[in-house]
């Protein structure tokens, strides 16, 4: 049985909710804003151990009390935190996310301590084994992420990558990937750039998620409000297939995760 390996950022997130998204040049009114915990890699690493895995988490956080609180709240979800970082002078990464009436979201990631991380990082992956999972999303330095897909090939573990935000990084490192995850706009990304991904998992909302010719159903849901989703998506989805499943029943109880994270206020659950 392997492990996930998540190799990635956190953030504290500022929901502000609303009737309508601001146009340019706009000011539109809010309710209170709301104060909670993000950042794909610790959505992922949360909704890994979730799922039933052991999860790593490899990351950093500012010397502040948002860092801290946030370190406290992982390892009480039971995420193995021993291998973040605390970076003096850098804040914690923030991102603010504008939700409209209708439960769509926007939002604006400032990284701060995130972008910290570099090749030095690359020694915390130095155990992987070929049965563990390493996960990563993309709001890391890309030359980071591409060193660390090199490095979990060279050891045989299978590489997840979640193409968001959006980069079209070479199709060689994505070649590496088993499988590289994206929803319908970064699908479309790709294919305007003319990359052609080997093994390539779509979610497409409502109507489910396809890796290669298999494709299963979602899960119907009421929707509060979508953000988080597609990361517990990833992190289920690493979880079951480090546990041995086969790609089917990860992708279904993948999108179970999902369907369960867009009916709560978050991307994350409010309680450990």
């Amino acid at each position: 049985m392997g492990r996930v390996i998540v190799f990635g950022s956190l953030s504290q997130d500022l929901h502000l909710h609303m009737d309508r998204h601001p146009l340019t040049g706009e000011t539109v009114m809010s309710e209170d804003i709301e104060y909670r915990f993000g950042g794909k890699g610790a959505n992922q690493a949360v909704a890994a151990v979730r799922a039933g895995a052991e999860s790593i988490f490899v990351g950093k956080v500012g010397d502040d009390p948002q860092g801290h609180e946030y370190l406290a709240r992982l390892a009480a979800f039971g995420v193995d935190t021993s291998r973040m970082e605390v970076v003096a002078g850098a804040p914690t990464g923030t991102a603010i996310i504008y939700n409209d009436r209708d439960g769509e979201n926007m939002i604006v990631v400032a990284p701060g301590a995130n972008h910290r991380m570099g090749h030095a990082d690359l020694d915390k992956l130095e155990d992987l084994r070929r049965d563990d999972v390493l996960l990563m999303p993309l709001e890391l330095p890309h030359d980071v992420v591409t060193a660390a897909v090199h490095r979990a090939a060279e050891s045989g573990a299978r590489v997840i990558l979640n193409l968001a935000p959006f980069a079209p990084l070479p199709q060689a490192v994505l070649a590496q990937c088993d499988p590289v995850v994206v929803n319908e706009y970064e699908a479309e990304l790709l294919e305007r750039a003319g990359i052609e991904v080997p093994s390539l998992l779509q979610t497409l909302g409502t109507r489910g998620s396809r890796w290669g010719e298999l494709q299963v159903p979602s899960v119907p849901v009421t929707v509060v409000d979508t953000t988080g989703a597609g990361d517990a998506y990833c992190g289920t989805l690493a979880a079951r297939l480090s546990l041995g499943e086969s790609p089917e029943v990860a992708m279904r109880a993948a999108s179970e995760a999902a369907a369960r994270c867009v009916e709560h206020p978050g991307a994350q659950p409010p309680h450990s």
